[in-house]
């Protein structure tokens, strides 16, 4: 990826054939409908459904307030409004959207891998980004973050991530960094890393440095706006009842057990970077439990795992293979926000979260490439590997379809978990179907009786039975289960409005602690 005529046209040629290897990848999502978060983030959300959405945005929180008010991510919400209104809430222009920023994703991975790997000899820059791009074109653990619409968030908080250390780490701009840090931030939280992929970067003797003077001032700035950021954020959301509760596994537990049982996500999340042949839309329990001691073999393994990731940098980093240790390195940072290790957040895992994250699989895959002689049996070895890739991501990508399946998706892929009845008795109400809403709430509350939302869903279907005592009771055991209880209950409230069940909601709100 040199500067000559021919080199260039060449690299537009290369990037042109990743971005084009994302579109196909997803053309089927274009026929995808409002799906799961879809509906309340979207479908629902007056606030997208005019012109005026696309500045009001950044002054209201991600979910609207009659769901709570939780988090903060402006610029998702102003694309919303913007693709609502010129499309006339049409659902396969916001999954072309969608594409369209995973498309952008992948070509800046290309470039990245690219420039990094290309210093070592001729041609293998071109290796590096052909292969680095595809392999983050085509990665199953993907369609979730690309085939549901409101994963949207993950993708531009990438593609900015992605902006922000190219232009410090290669091209040496601290201010066009920032400004792409801040649209990073404003998109999704986990942009939060950037700084820290940026001084590995540097740590690492990868890309530009700036002087010292330079750095310092800059690294001033970057604070000034991150504290901005932080304010905004809380002037805009300390004015609603959070929806926010940790993941169910996490309910009631020690800060030492959420530790223990995250640690032993890590297998999850190499699984999924390395082997996505099983890919699942929930991990709650039951189909994911809680470690509980230091001596059960799942930490055991994820301990043991880290440990050896952290030997593998310094063994690469020793023997100058800088960007493969970078990449694992860049795995591990970006994974760091979503882990449950510094804080606990609302999923024990979500394939959605490794989208950041697999940026570094991928430029570890473009720097082995360029590693291996261009022979023609490498060649058809690769082909093959990206083929399945794109054909495993190709059949995943009906689960995103509607909200039927979405929930057989889970009740199939994820068979012990509570929330795949819980979305069954979610779609039952929406079909008119209250009595099978009912018996599959019910279900729900048996296999995890923490949750208050299987609780206030089993309630609706109730009502609308006319089982004033039944819902009376699943209303009571609702707040046992729910601290703080108003934005589940809002949650819920306006679920029954948006079907029209005016009747529920009122029972609901008279009911609502």
């Amino acid at each position: 990826m040199g500067p000559c005529l021919r080199c260039a046209v060449t690299t537009k040629r290369l990037l042109l054939v990743v971005a084009l290897s994302a579109v196909a990848t997803y053309l089927l999502a274009i026929g995808g409908t409002f799906t799961g978060d879809d509906g309340h983030l979207i479908a629902g959300n007056a606030l997208v459904h005019g012109w005026s959405g696309v500045w009001s945005a950044f002054g209201a929180p991600y979910w609207p307030p009659a769901f709570g008010g939780a988090l903060y991510r402006p610029l998702p919400v102003a694309t919303y409004a913007a693709d609502w209104m010129l499309s006339g809430g049409s659902a396969p222009w916001f999954h072309a959207v969608n594409i369209l920023w995973h498309a952008g994703a992948s070509v800046l991975v290309a470039v990245l891998a690219g420039e990094w790997v290309g210093k070592r000899e001729k041609g293998s820059g071109t290796r590096a980004a052909l292969v680095g791009g595809l392999v983050f074109a085509i990665h199953p653990v993907h369609v979730e973050a690309v085939a549901n619409i409101v994963g949207r968030a993950e993708l531009m908080a990438a593609v900015f991530t992605l902006l922000a250390v190219h232009a410090v780490v290669q091209r040496g701009n601290l201010w066009l960094g920032l400004v792409a840090w801040i649209c990073g931030l404003l998109s999704k939280e986990n942009a939060a890393v950037a700084p820290a992929l940026i001084l590995t970067a540097w740590w690492l003797g990868i890309g530009v440095r700036p002087p010292r003077r330079t750095m310092i001032t800059a690294g001033g700035v970057w604070m000034v706006a991150a504290l901005a950021y932080a304010g905004l954020r809380e002037a805009v959301l300390g004015h609603y009842a959070s929806l926010w509760s940790p993941a169910p596994v996490f309910v009631g537990l020690s800060w030492l057990t959420v530790r223990l049982t995250a640690v032993a996500v890590i297998l999850d999340v190499w699984r999924l970077l390395l082997f996505p042949l099983t890919l699942r839309v929930d991990y709650s329990p039951a189909e994911r439990t809680a470690v509980a001691s230091a001596t059960d073999p799942r930490f055991l393994l994820g301990i043991g795992l880290a440990v050896v990731l952290g030997v593998l940098v310094k063994w690469m980093w020793k023997r100058g293979a800088k960007v493969e240790a970078y990449g694992l390195l860049w795995i591990g940072i970006a994974f760091l926000p979503v882990a449950n290790i510094l804080f606990p957040i609302g999923v024990l895992i979500a394939e959605r979260t490794l989208y950041l994250p697999s940026v570094g699989l991928a430029l570890i895959a473009g720097a082995l490439a360029a590693r291996v002689p261009p022979k023609l049996g490498y060649g058809l070895l690769t082909v093959v590997v990206l083929g399945a890739g794109a054909w495993r991501s190709v059949l995943r990508i009906p689960v995103w379809h509607d909200n039927i399946t979405f929930a057989q998706s889970i009740v199939r892929d994820s068979p012990s978990s509570y929330v795949g009845q819980m979305a069954a008795a979610g779609v039952m109400l929406e079909r008119g179907r209250p009595t099978y809403a009912l018996e599959a709430a019910r279900l729900a509350t048996v296999d995890y009786p923490l949750d208050p939302r299987p609780y206030l869903i089993g309630a609706h279907a109730a009502l609308k039975l006319r089982q004033f005592r039944t819902a009376d009771s699943l209303m009571a055991l609702a707040n046992q289960h729910c601290r703080p209880c108003e934005g589940i209950y809002q949650a819920q409230i306006a679920d029954a409005l948006q079907l029209g069940d005016s009747a529920a909601a009122d029972s609901l709100r008279a009911h609502q602690p």
